[in-house]
């Protein structure tokens, strides 16, 4: 019988065996390559001893490389130095570069996948640090490990760490600007002279050890920086920029990192900041364009030489701009940086890891309420630019992202926040009709954890188990639903398309589960959000031509106690139905609640009837509700029950009148046609073309919609009035306590003037 293993063999098997490895791993490769070069050594001081020439300066045998086979060695004496002293064209030019400077650049890889996956791993800053030296004659393994890794080395395995350190020192030195250095290789343009080229790149290997002397960026190098980028779309240009632009995107913060240059002058960061964010997109443009098609597809040759070069340069940059964004308060600089990531999309696609944070600091902006709507739009801009252009596997990303960040900026509902949700619902709905098929996906999944919320308050017994579903979150989830499958689902935009809309099957989950939420608690305490439910039902009825029965759910109103008895006497303000979802408990039972309840049931009822004023089915869809109505009348006219609420009683004996005589319209019309009811096409074809705003019902809907329409602007009115006020009334107070710290210091030195000539005194 096998032994069992033990349990703290299983957790470290789990936890740490992997990274364990991984270790060791390195740790081997870091020997190995320890010993290649011992033997590369060994062999050279034997060579070098063999031929007598391998002396340098010091005496000591070169040990910059292996050897490669020697040119000279099958010639005699007199070969050699027959015809002069002429060195062969075989002999390679010796390196001047450090071995830990070699050690900095990255093995480029052959294939674009295996970059893909490298560039999803690292950032510029930690990017993985290969070997790439090659000796004369042979290459070294790829042996090398990423910064990230000896970092974790060093916590993970201090005692190896310090081995390393000891014995191989270089392994451990990390130049953060190795990999952008390639860059410059690809600066001269291609039809330049060996000779011009090498003059050119002296030239600016000088310049560059100047500006290196003198860190401190000035107005002088950001205005030379820019002439070369927008001139000559210089890509030496564009990395010193980059380099600048990480020392100003972490400007003023003490992280630990030294940077290549540093930024005093705010004139000179403001500079930097519109130099780097307008001309970084136009030359990389300029050096890998962009291919797009008709169908929005874009395509970059990821496999050329020269984007695996500029590859650094890109993460490096983005990483700068995705810090800046979390950093930035002001709304232009931050609308300008938002704008410049657009063109830098499509280079990114390769990069899910670095796209992905880029998408989640983008979606936080655009559901701050903080934010101001020129800087919400400029983000959503991004978001849909990528989901245009990204695949399928990016969508999906992209919308729960987005799905995710309306969830969260709609958790906090005022009358101040509550056109900010409605923007932000109205533009993300637009992201669901660009790859339908993988909006269907994400849309059931997403109305599915809806009905399962739902699912559980009905059969959990716990007392606060409503609360799940009873929030401004779940309501403006099924809104936002209700507004997707509005937009994407109507008649007309089937029609252009087509065919019939792939989310057109999510109207029926959507309804069952928001009539569900809308009658979980049939108390009057919540018929403000029964209300906002029914909205969002009407829409969807509107726009997709589908028939919700909505009207008994507004009888059940219509029925309740707080409808039907009479109410309390109160001084509080009306209840603003659009910026809550429930009742306070003072205002149950008052007249002032009464009447905003009945002004909403009014016209919820004449919003649904009007949405088949022109069927030829209204005189029997509307008679059950006038027949009910003209009851409740009945009741409530009672003396000594009735709510003796005249207000309201006369909205609905209006309503009544309305509905009747749009069903005497409808009789009339129908009394003409010559075909069955079971003609379909007949039936759907009645009075169509007929405008519902001339029917009598349309007309009265009309005068009503007007009327609310004058009012709501009344409300923002004064709103805003209130708001100007409030800010007024909040400068003088700063203003007010300013000039109280002014007379406190001038107290202060008062009292330190006298103290001063009491001192002098005693002298």
């Amino acid at each position: 019988m096998a032994k069992s293993t033990k349990k703290s063999t299983r957790k470290f098997e789990k936890n740490h065996l992997k990274d364990t490895l991984e270790i060791r791993k390195a740790g081997a490769k870091i020997k190995q390559r320890q010993q290649i070069k011992t033997k590369k050594q060994a062999r050279k001081a034997k060579d070098a001893e063999f031929l007598g020439k391998g002396k340098d300066d010091s005496g000591k045998p070169e040990t910059n490389g292996a050897a490669k086979e020697d040119p000279f060695g099958k010639m005699n004496v007199d070969d050699f130095f027959q015809g002069g002293f002429e060195i062969p064209e075989k002999l390679a030019k010796k390196s001047k570069k450090p071995v830990s400077e070699k050690l900095g650049k990255r093995k480029r890889p052959d294939t674009e996948d295996e970059d893909e996956d490298d560039s999803s791993e690292a950032s510029s800053d930690e990017a993985p640090v290969w070997s790439d030296t090659e000796d004369e004659g042979e290459e070294e393994e790829d042996t090398g490990m990423s910064k990230g890794a000896m970092e974790a080395l060093a916590e993970k395995d201090p005692e190896f760490y310090k081995y390393l350190k000891e014995n191989d020192p270089e392994a451990l030195e990390f130049d953060e600007d190795a990999d952008l250095a390639e860059v410059d290789d690809l600066s001269g343009s291609e039809d330049e002279s060996p000779k011009k080229k090498k003059q050119k790149k002296s030239k600016d290997e000088d310049e560059e050890e100047e500006n290196d002397n003198s860190a401190e960026v000035t107005k002088a190098m950001v205005a030379k920086w820019k002439k070369a980028m927008t001139e000559q779309h210089s890509l030496r240009a564009m990395r010193q920029v980059v380099l600048a632009f990480r020392a100003a995107a972490h400007v003023n913060e003490d992280d630990g990192k030294e940077y290549k240059y540093s930024i005093s002058s705010p004139e000179v960061y403001h500079e930097l900041l519109l130099t780097t964010l307008q001309h970084v997109p136009e030359v990389l443009g300029h050096h890998l364009p962009v291919k797009e098609s008709a169908a929005g597809k874009v395509r970059i040759s990821t496999d050329s030489k020269k984007f695996r070069t500029l590859t650094p340069l890109l993460k490096s940059h983005s990483a700068s701009v995705h810090h800046l964004l979390t950093a930035l308060s002001d709304a232009p600089t931050l609308k300008l940086t938002l704008s410049s990531i657009t063109p830098l999309l499509p280079y990114l696609l390769s990069f899910k890891k670095v796209l992905k944070n880029i998408v989640k600091t983008i979606t936080d902006i655009w559901s701050d309420a903080s934010s101001t709507e020129a800087t919400r739009i400029t983000a959503f801009l991004v978001i849909r630019r990528l989901a245009v252009i990204g695949d399928p596997g990016l969508r999906e990303a992209v919308l729960k992202t987005v799905y995710q960040g309306l969830i969260k900026g709609s958790r906090s509902t005022t009358i101040h926040t509550i056109q900010g949700i409605n923007l932000m619902k109205n533009s993300a709905a637009e992201l669901w009709g660009i790859d339908q098929t993988v909006g269907y996906t994400t849309g059931f999944t997403f109305i599915r954890q809806l009905a399962i919320h739902l699912r559980n308050s009905i059969t959990n017994n716990q007392k606060e188990s409503y609360k799940t579903v009873y929030n401004w979150q779940y309501v403006h989830s099924l809104d936002f639903w209700s507004c997707v499958l509005s937009e994407h689902c109507s008649p007309i935009k089937e029609a252009n398309t087509g065919h019939e809309s792939e989310l057109r099957p999510l109207i029926y989950p959507a309804v069952q589960v928001t009539l569900g939420a809308m009658r979980l608690i049939p108390t009057a305490t919540y018929f403000p959000l029964r209300f906002h439910l029914m909205r969002s039902l009407l829409r969807l009825s509107r726009a997709t031509g589908t028939y919700i029965p909505l009207a008994p759910a507004l009888l059940e109103v219509l029925n309740s106690a707080e409808m039907k008895k009479p109410p309390k006497p109160s001084t509080l303000k009306s209840l603003d139905f659009a910026s809550n979802y429930k009742a306070q408990k003072s205002y149950l039972r008052t007249r002032v609640y009464q009447d905003g309840v009945g002004e909403q049931v009014s016209e919820l009822f004449a919003e649904f009837f009007v949405l088949w004023s022109t069927s030829i089915a209204f005189p029997e869809l509307a008679l059950p509700v006038i027949v009910m109505i003209k009851r409740w009348l009945k009741d409530v006219g009672n003396k000594s029950t009735g709510n003796k609420n005249n207000k309201v009683n006369s909205m609905f004996v209006l309503l009544v009148q309305k509905l009747e005589a749009n069903s005497k319209f409808i009789t009339e019309k129908r009394a003409k046609v010559d075909f069955a009811p079971n003609d379909r096409a007949g039936v759907e074809g009645f009075l169509k073309g007929f405008e519902w705003e001339k029917t009598p019902l349309g007309a009265f809907v009309v005068g009503q919609r007007k009327q609310r329409e004058e009012k709501a602007k009344m409300l923002e009115q004064g709103r805003r009035e209130e708001e100007k006020k409030r800010a007024q009334d909040r400068e003088k107070e700063k203003a007010m306590e300013a000039s109280d710290s002014d007379e406190d210091m001038n107290d202060v030195s008062e009292d330190e003037n006298s103290e001063a000539g009491f001192e002098e005194d005693d002298e």
